[in-house]
């Protein structure tokens, strides 16, 4: 039987940085690298909010992105 192994977990955060010429917005992000596997949804929704206070622009998304190696 396969087995998935997490091999590394990054913090991905969107931000709006205004408008383009047909009033869209304009989003861009920053990730963050080598999250704790262990950290809840909670405590990534935390810091997220926390990092994105020191920010001019306004969050629209947090994500988490795991990897996984698949071992069979």
């Amino acid at each position: 039987m396969a087995q998935a192994n997490k091999t590394d977990s990054k913090l991905r955060m969107v931000y709006e940085t205004g408008l383009n010429g047909q009033g869209k917005p304009v989003l861009k992000s920053k990730t963050y690298s080598n999250i704790k596997h262990s950290a809840t949804a909670d405590q990534l929704f935390t810091v997220g909010q926390a990092i994105a206070g020191l920010s001019k622009y306004p969050l629209t998304e947090i994500n988490r992105n795991d990897s996984y190696n698949i071992l069979g």
